[in-house]
């Protein structure tokens, strides 16, 4: 089975997990301080906070952000829950603003009109899929209309708007390193800043709401990333611009090798660079092609199946969001990850055309 999800690890990394067992510092220390500098060096912030996973710095973020009880978030309905459920977290409520049909990020136009007839307080643009979301327009919405702006870029490591990293365009970002990731830590999570008193704010927040003095000066939670993870981190992200290399050039052999077909495949906006943590392609005819590739020893995935307005736990929540709802039902991911060969990259771009020569 050439599958959809399969993490490269290495012997660097076993070489730095053992390093770090050796040592005996298993939670927090030096491995993740050096972990947290490297990432902020990568994405060009100032901090990076490391976590226990991508839903753990959601939550902080928007704490540190000052997002509360009452408060107002725009963001996108075609992502993992965990979103939505971050904003929820804290007290505020989501408002979920529909997708552009063809990057299926949030459609800005509609966050504009959005944010002119309504008090918003926040946006969490999600950059989906390794494509990140129209960044210049949201920072420009963002100063018309005094939001604040959580960059949900935990699909997204190395993706970049004119040139600069994801992480770095608004109060602060969040990444996942779930084993699906471009990058992964088995479990873990990073938020990027560039205001130091967000900082220190998700500093306390992750560690029970303790401060530089070891004094608890506020509610927190435990929300620390191990050593463990962080020399595992350290490896990944060493390696991760090599990860993305492949993955692009991935992508870029299964858009050539499909072309012609009556399905649709990812495109990226100028000045956006694609990670590729999923090639997503549209078919009115998703579940026959999946079922054609199971088959035929081709792992696919559908990212998402229901938009979250859609979930029971949000249906409460007022949205008109057609093009979310209508890309749940012909979206399929195909295996693009950096551990397939040529060989497997073809041979997955020949079982989806054998598809549709029957």
């Amino acid at each position: 089975m050439i599958e959809l999800v399969d993490p490269v690890v290495g012997d660097a990394e076993h070489d730095r997990v053992a390093s770090v067992l050796a040592d005996g510092q298993l939670a927090d220390g030096s491995t993740v301080r050096s972990f947290e500098d490297r990432f902020a060096d990568y994405c060009g912030t100032e901090h990076a906070v490391a976590t226990s996973n991508g839903t753990t710095a959601l939550h902080a973020a928007l704490v540190a952000c000052g997002i509360g009880d009452g408060d107002t978030v725009v963001t996108s309905p075609f992502t993992f829950i965990a979103t939505a459920n971050a904003i929820r977290h804290v007290g505020a409520e989501p408002m979920f603003v529909d997708v552009d049909p063809t990057t299926f990020t949030i459609d800005v136009d509609r966050v504009a009109e959005v944010v002119r007839r309504r008090d918003v307080d926040a946006v969490v643009p999600v950059h989906l899929f390794g494509l990140p979301a129209d960044m210049p327009r949201l920072r420009e919405l963002a100063g018309e209309h005094d939001l604040t702006i959580v960059e949900d870029a935990c699909q997204a490591h190395g993706a970049t708007v004119d040139g600069e990293p994801v992480g770095s365009h608004g109060d602060a970002g969040c990444f996942s390193f779930y084993p699906s990731k471009n990058m992964t830590t088995g479990e873990g999570g990073m938020v990027t800043t560039d205001d130091d008193e967000v900082a220190a704010r998700i500093r306390r927040f992750v560690d029970h709401g303790r401060d530089g003095t070891g004094r608890f000066v506020e509610t927190g939670h435990n929300y620390r990333m191990t050593s463990i993870a962080a020399g595992l981190g350290l490896e990944q992200l060493r390696r991760l611009p090599e990860f993305n290399h492949r993955r692009r050039a991935n992508a870029a052999t299964l858009t050539e090798r499909l072309a012609g077909l009556p399905i649709r495949t990812p495109r990226t906006p100028d000045g956006r660079r694609h990670v590729f943590n999923q090639y997503t392609v549209l078919t009115d005819r998703r579940d026959a092609l999946a079922d054609h590739l199971e088959h035929r020893g081709v792992d696919t995935g559908v990212y998402y199946p229901t938009p979250v307005h859609q979930e029971p736990a949000f249906r409460s929540v007022d949205a008109d969001c057609r093009v979310a709802d209508r890309l749940a039902g012909e979206v399929l991911s195909l295996p693009v990850h950096p551990g397939l060969d040529d060989r497997e990259v073809r041979a997955v771009a020949e079982a989806v055309r054998g598809f549709y020569r029957e």
